[in-house]
Order: C-alpha cells, then structure tokens, then sequence
C-alpha cells in the first residue's frame, strides 16, 4: 500500500512551516535528486534557514524583491525557499527571455539581487549599467568575474530558524505573465495562495489530485513558469522528491524513467508529442507512472490518444494560470475514455474549494451550454498585479472573482470547456506569446507600414506565432528578413515562424486589429479556435 497523503494543519501555513514540517516528518527523505546529487528534507530545512539568515543580513527587508535567472536545478528552489522564509519575495526570470526583457523585469519587480547561472553572465553584463534597482549579482555555480559566489554566502549564515513574523497573506512569488499592451505584469502571489487551497484539497479530494508523500516526481517544467516554480512548491508542501532536469529533453525523460522510476510526471501537450515520437518511446518501461498530468495548452485529441496508448497509466488534465497559482479545474483520469470523446476536450471540473462561472456580455451568469467569459474564485487567486491598481480591478472584483478572459462554457454536470481566448494571447508550445508584444519588435523595421500577429493551426506547437505585414509604398522585404529583425529584439520563441504579406492590416473604427478577420481562414474547419 502506497503512504497516505499528509494531512497538514487546517489553516493555511507559509512556506517556512512547510519545510519544517516537511523536515520534522520525513528529515532522512530526500526532496531533490538533480545531476546525481539528492538533498534530503532535513538538509533543505537548514540549508534555507542559512538562505533566509543571510539575505537578513545583506539589508533586505521582507517585501523586498529578489530575482533568480537559470534553469531548473535544487539551488534555484533552495533560493526560493530560503527568501520565502525571510519574507523576501522571489522573483524567477526566463532564461529564454532577450536581455531587454530580462532586464525590464528586473527594473519593474525592483530586484535587489540577481541569482543567476554562469552560463547567462554575457547577458547580464550586457543590461547591467542600465538597471536602476540591481546592483548585487550572484553566480550560483561557477566563477563569474564581479559576481558574488553563492555557496559562501550562504554557508557563512547561520542554520537557525530566522527571527522574522511571517502572514500567509505575505507575498512569496512575483511571476510575470504578458499582457495584451505588450508589457509583462507581475502577478503577486501569497503563501496562502498554494496553502490555503491545497489543504482542502488534501482532506477531500482523491489520491490522484491530492498527492501522496514519498512519490517521486519527474520535474522538467521552465522555473520561471508557474507550472515549473509552482510545480515545484506543491511537491515540497506534499512531501514528494522531485527528479529535477535542468530543462526538459526527451531521451532524458525516457532515461529517468527507466533509472528513477517516478510515479508523477507533467508534460505539456508539446513535450507529450516529442517524447512519444522519440525513438526510446516505444522501448521504454512505464509501469512505474501511476499519472501524467498535462496542461498549460490545449491538446490535440489524436495525440492525447496516441500517449494514452502507449504509456496507460492514469491522465490527468490540468487548467489554470499564473495568477490563480495554476490548477484550479482539472480533468479526472476517469474521465480519459477513449470511448468518449466528448468528454476529452473538457478541461475538467473545478477543485474542491474552487468556484468557476461563466459570464455573459453584461456580466450575468450564465446558464449551462452558453459560452461566456470564464471567471474564478478560489483561495489561490493572486493578490494583485505588482504597482498596476487598474489592472488588478478590471480582472478581479471586490468579492474575489478573477475574470481569465477565456472563453468557455459549463455542461449540466459542471465540466468547463474551454472554446476560445477572449484575450489574443498564442500559446505555443505551453508558452504564452502576446501579438501586441511581437509587433512592436516587427513594427520598427525599415521597410515595415503596419502589421498584425496571429497564431495560426501547429501540428507541432498546438500554435505558430505568424505576421502579417504591410509594406511601406516602395519598400523590399522578404519573410527571412522579419523573422530575422525580430529575432534580436524578443525572445527566438516569440518570434514569427510564418510571415505573409498583405495589402492593408483590418481594424475597426476605434483602430482596433480586427484579428479574428485573419484567424478564420487558418481554423477554417476546426470544432474550436485553439489547437
């Protein structure tokens, strides 16, 4: 018989007493196995009191920001663990982000740290003179000429819990989420945000949703990503020992499975597709994965179909976003009949604790069938956008609705289905790209007059980021040409894969892009206008 979920205290707790709790009830188990390496809960316990003790004593007051840039690895949870424990908040940075973006991020959450790998040194040099809040970096690992190394730092701290008052309510994680005007906003997340939510879900829900301590769970998610940091953080509070690979790669994946044996894995529906096409798939052993959970992008039916398959073991679909902490509907493993399609294309039920409706055009509820703006209210709603009032209140109300900007509809039975983003964000390949935001990088090239961004059908990505361009009256440009300009101002992933020309971009009287005009004729055919 496999351990029974831990059942922590009923109020919701900070993550310093998760890790203690964690520590106290299993201090020999470890919580991270990376590169060969494993920490035990108990070396984690005093390793982020040494993290929480010396951010203390650099000056930092709780409240403050910190940033983490890198991929996965123990030492970025440590960190993140250890502030949590100071009151400091983390903020984690996509190490695929360009450097103006990266360093955007860090002047906007007012960093007053950076932690980074070694291997994103250029880049930091390359935005420092001009960062108004960042003046102390960190190499985690390796020697950076001017850097701080991490190790000694920390070690020269003491391992006793830190004499700061903490609230649930107190802010741990800062994670950026694009927006519509182009600019990330940084959604504020409390300790109680997880907390709260996940000790009722721990009392009542199924072994499937509500964890079981002492599993093993196969970690390849972006760190800077919720479903990576937050990923991360459920496994501590639930007592798990995450397999942690710097960025996911499918032969690992498939190597891990066989070596490590996890019970847990999630993938995005990309990372599915490249893993059960890699050549080791089909050799692969996977009677030790008792769940896949998959999310952060629609999935494509035949390939749900095809993983099913060949791993058969238990799916679970996950919904949610940044600033709900993540999962707040997901889709049972019983509900994953191939036999019934129908149900497949749901994004599942809400989680005990979880209030979803769907909103008409006035605001009203509607009624189950009708599709309308998918809205929430749980205790895992974010606190708010950092130092943005009017953003925060055109999405979240008074009574704690957040507004998500899908479009979805809910059967009689309470299954959301989510048909279409009110918003006009792409995700591609689980990673969300805002048109406005790629065509203000395509707009300054020379030959450019106008332009609009759309995601159109991948078969790889679920979506592709295309532009489609107005050329100025006399003016040459082919599509390697824009792809190319883009490339050097936002992230490779941002950029157009597609690029067609076009003789005038549609808009509406107010000078609205009219992008569903462009859209259509790609979808043409498609029961909905995700992928």
């Amino acid at each position: 018989m496999p351990p029974a979920p831990v059942h922590p205290a009923s109020r919701p707790e900070t993550y310093g007493e998760v890790v203690r709790r964690q520590a106290c009830a299993r201090p020999d188990a470890p919580v991270t196995i990376f590169e060969g390496c494993s920490v035990t809960y108990a070396e984690l316990d005093r390793a982020t009191d040494r993290v929480a003790n010396a951010l203390l004593a650099s000056g930092l007051s709780p409240g403050q920001r910190i940033a983490y840039l890198g991929k996965n690895s123990d030492l970025a949870l440590e960190l993140t663990l250890g502030a949590a424990k100071a009151g400091v908040v983390m903020t984690p940075v996509g190490w695929r982000l360009a450097p103006p973006e990266i360093a955007w991020i860090l002047d906007d959450c007012e960093a007053q740290i950076l932690f980074a790998e070694e291997e994103f040194a250029a880049a930091i040099r390359a935005i420092a003179p001009s960062l108004t809040h960042t003046h102390r970096y960190f190499s985690l690992r390796g020697v950076v000429a001017g850097w701080e190394d991490y190790a000694a730092w920390r070690d020269s701290a003491p391992a006793t819990a830190p004499q700061i008052t903490l609230k649930p309510d107190d802010v741990v994680l800062q994670i950026y989420t694009s927006g519509t005007t182009g600019r990330p906003k940084g959604a504020m997340l409390s300790h109680a945000n997880s907390t709260a939510l996940r000790s009722i879900v721990s009392a009542v829900a199924p072994e499937w949703l509500a964890g079981v301590a002492g599993e093993k769970l196969l970690f390849t998610m972006p760190y800077a990503h919720v479903a990576g940091v937050g990923q991360a953080l459920l496994g501590v509070y639930n007592g798990v020992t995450l397999i942690i690979h710097r960025e996911f790669d499918p032969g690992a994946t498939l190597a891990a499975i066989t070596e490590y044996r996890p019970e847990r894995l999630f993938l995005v529906p990309a990372a599915i597709q490249i893993l059960i096409r890699h050549p080791d798939a089909a050799n692969t052993d996977y009677s030790c994965v008792k769940y896949l959970s998959y999310g952060a992008s629609p999935i494509p039916l035949e390939l749900l179909r095809d993983a099913m398959r060949l791993l058969k073991c238990g799916f679970i679909q996950l919904y949610g976003m940044t600033e709900t902490w993540g999962t707040i509907a997901a889709l049972a493993p019983e509900d994953h009949d191939l036999d019934n399609p129908g149900r497949l294309t749901a994004a599942g039920k809400a989680l005990p604790g979880v209030e979803l409706r769907i909103l008409g055009p006035e605001g009203a509820v509607s009624p189950p069938g009708e599709t309308g703006e998918v809205a929430i209210r749980s205790p895992s709603v974010m606190t708010g956008y950092w130092k943005r009032p009017q953003d925060t209140a055109r999405v979240l109300d008074a009574d704690g609705w957040y507004r998500t900007g899908d479009a979805g509809r809910m059967d009689a039975d309470g299954y959301l289905f989510i048909q279409d983003r009110l918003k006009d964000m792409i995700i591609s390949g689980a990673e969300n790209i805002y048109p406005a935001e790629v065509e203000s990088a395509i707009f300054g090239h020379p030959a450019v007059a106008d332009v609009a961004v759309i995601g159109v059908p991948d078969e790889k990505w679920g979506e592709a980021v295309k532009a489609m361009v107005v050329l100025k009256p006399g003016a040459a440009a082919d599509e390697a040409a824009i792809i190319a300009w883009a490339r050097t101002r936002i992230a490779a992933f941002k950029a157009p894969k597609s690029v067609d020309f076009i003789d005038a971009v549609p808009r509406n009287p107010s000078g609205k892009i009219l992008r569903r005009e462009l859209r259509d004729p790609f979808w043409a055919g498609r029961e909905r206008q995700v992928n």
